[in-house]
């Protein structure tokens, strides 16, 4: 399937509200306890940041205040390096 510049910025735009709603009602200790909403957070950025490699360049550079570096590499160390993630 062809996916458009607007299905990756949906994509972006319903992980980004999915995370914050796992955690809205959530202290950081509880979210230590959860491990299914830690599960569906990481998840929710790893979402984020493959969507975000899929940007095109023109798109990000005249979007330059979002951060995208950071939004490809924080789901890159979740996937990656999983193993050296500290919550």
């Amino acid at each position: 399937m062809i996916r458009d510049i607007r299905d990756y910025v949906n994509d972006i735009y319903a992980a980004m509200e999915a995370a914050e709603n796992f955690v809205s009602e959530c202290t950081y200790e509880d979210f230590l306890e959860d491990r299914k909403t830690q599960y569906a957070v990481i998840r929710a950025l790893e979402i984020i940041g493959e969507a975000a490699k899929n940007v095109p360049d023109d798109v990000r550079q005249k979007y330059p205040s979002i951060p995208w570096k950071d939004l490809t590499g924080i789901r890159d160390k979740l996937i990656h390096a999983y193993f050296g993630v500290n919550l």
